[in-house]
């Protein structure tokens, strides 16, 4: 292991964190709210550390695999414990625990919160929070990539740690430029966004803070009743729009904006991500609105605001579909295990690995019928290779596993069957609201501190895809 070259480059990350607080230090140092001291000790503690370690460290070669494994976890593990320190400092969350809670599910873009009153948090602690999810989302190691050319050594090795999905697609033969693209693309989008939000009524703030939580399929609002409160269908259709958008592949929104459209009506992954999201929909519409008697059109909007958000993981809400049928509900907790595409912001097991793991189901039953058959996995016209098989099946297990092992841990805290299991389903898929304690109007102050450290285990280990973190635990990664 090149410690060196970990220590060199997680301080450089860190000079790159206290870059990213600039921003919410400058906002709060305008409106005087009490947080800007505690932005500018971060800040100091961020480039002290990060000049120390940087300019005592020497890069000896490239970076291998498991140095790239150890980097990612650990600079998104770096990022959550310098970034709590403003909320803790400033005095607006006194408990680090709950300030790590919260950061931990900003940069992961989960949208869990311990807030029982979001309102009361100074502009610059809000625009924090929300831009942790717009760093996040689009990734923290892929956005040093496009701008710190030192992260340029065994970028691919991180590249592949960190994106989310079975398959990397890049865009160019350099990862770099790879990188400027996808970030290029995220940043176009959250400007249209940002425009569009604020010509539907949204003050600038509420707009940007918004666009950041939707973009990055997090969820964090400046509002306590999140999206709900601004009671305007305008703002729900631009957020659905946008939340659709950044649940699909970046790499296809790319080759359209190049003028290739086609790529979208070809790709297998995003036909069947919103052919779920309209029978999801119709679905839930009409049993809402058999129950409930409401006007057939504004419940078909809450249902599809509301679906969207589950499946892409983002976790804003207009509604509380607490209050709706058992069937409703069950149907938008399995959306919680879909997610976006790959190679979007989105969280949850990712569409293709779904659509996988079915035919895999189908060949195992097929073999059954015809043992000396052979069968190949295809999506659309592609054709699955045994290795992204093993892949899925593996992932698929250690994500099983690590959610049982979740659901144990919180039952054995005292809590309710349906909030361990909701709890565990909502963090390790990067959602934030679940059901019961933890519901779309609920939060997660109530959960008792290992249980929160827990959470954000899963937070953290949902959003690298389970293998960049677990792969640190096993004997065999530490071995000379």
């Amino acid at each position: 292991m090149n410690y060196n070259a970990v220590i060199k480059i997680l301080c450089t990350l860190l000079l790159f964190l206290a870059a990213s607080l600039i921003p919410p230090a400058s906002i709060a140092f305008y409106y005087q709210e009490g947080d800007f001291i505690a932005f500018l000790i971060t800040i100091a503690l961020s480039i002290t550390i990060g000049l120390a370690g940087y300019f005592r460290t020497k890069l000896l070669r490239e970076l291998r695999p498991k140095e790239s494994f150890l980097i990612v976890t650990a600079g998104w593990l770096l990022f959550a414990v310098i970034g709590a320190l403003p909320f803790t400092i400033s005095g607006f969350i006194p408990s680090y625990t709950d300030a790590f809670f919260e950061t931990m599910s900003g940069f992961t873009t989960t949208g869990a919160s311990i807030l029982t009153n979001i309102e009361a948090l100074p502009h610059g602690l809000l625009f924090w929070r929300s831009f942790t999810h717009w760093l996040g989302g689009m990734g923290i190691i892929l956005l040093s990539l496009a701008i710190l050319p030192l992260l340029g050594v065994g970028g691919m090795q991180l590249f592949k740690a960190e994106v989310p999905g079975p398959t990397h697609d890049k865009l160019t033969p350099r990862i770099k430029n790879t990188a400027n693209l996808l970030w290029g693309v995220y940043i176009l989008f959250s400007l249209a966004e940002t425009i569009l939000l604020k010509l539907a009524g949204m003050k600038w703030f509420d707009a940007v803070c918004h666009t950041f939580g939707t973009m990055a399929t997090g969820g964090f609002s400046t509002q306590n009743t999140s999206v709900g409160q601004y009671n305007n269908p305008f703002i729900d259709y631009i957020i659905i729009i946008f939340m659709i958008i950044a649940g699909m592949n970046f790499a296809l929104h790319y080759r359209a904006l190049r003028g290739k459209l086609l790529y979208y009506l070809k790709d297998p992954e995003t036909k069947y991500f919103l052919g779920i999201i309209a029978i999801a929909t119709i679905l839930i519409g009409v049993d809402v609105w058999r129950i409930t008697g409401h006007q057939f059109f504004k419940t078909i909007q809450y249902s599809l605001f509301q679906v969207v958000s589950i499946i892409t993981t983002t976790g804003y809400g207009t509604a509380d579909y607490e209050q709706w049928s058992k069937l409703s509900q069950v149907i938008l907790f399995f959306l919680m295990f879909f997610g976006g595409c790959a190679g979007s912001t989105g969280g949850g097991i990712k569409i293709i690995r779904v659509l996988i793991l079915i035919k895999i189901g189908i060949n195992e039953i097929k073999k059954l019928i015809h043992p000396q058959a052979v069968f190949t996995i295809r999506v659309g016209n592609i054709v699955i290779s045994r290795e992204i098989a093993a892949n899925i099946s593996g992932f698929f297990l250690l994500y099983t596993l690590l959610s049982v092992l979740g659901i144990l841990f919180m039952s054995a805290l005292g809590l309710d069957l349906e909030t361990a299991f909701s709890s565990v389903a909502a963090t390790i898929n990067n959602i934030g609201p679940g059901l019961g304690q933890v519901g779309p109007m609920d939060n997660y102050a109530a959960i008792p501190a290992a249980g929160k450290w827990c959470l954000s285990f899963l937070m953290l280990a949902g959003r690298l895809e389970i293998f960049t973190v677990i792969i640190l635990f096993t004997f065999s990664f530490w071995k000379k």
